[in-house]
């Protein structure tokens, strides 16, 4: 399956009947505070194991960094 990750071509395996959004981030070991869109329109966290991606998708995904004030 070819995804567009972050603006760059990435060519992913599935072994599995599809590839959902919460197995792509676990293939990519990303942290658990991520923010995933998916052609254009945000995917809500309670739906990343229920989210199939499809061949074409284009994804952009942040990774949530904490910090604070000294």
């Amino acid at each position: 399956m070819r995804l567009t990750l972050n603006g760059k071509p990435r060519d992913v395996a599935v072994e599995a009947a599809r590839l959902t959004v919460a197995e792509l981030a676990r293939r990519l070991e990303l942290p658990a505070m991520i923010v995933v869109e998916r052609n254009g329109e945000i995917v809500d966290r309670e739906c990343f194991a229920e989210t199939a991606l499809a061949d074409g998708d284009v994804l952009e995904i942040v990774v949530m960094v904490g910090g604070g004030s000294r």
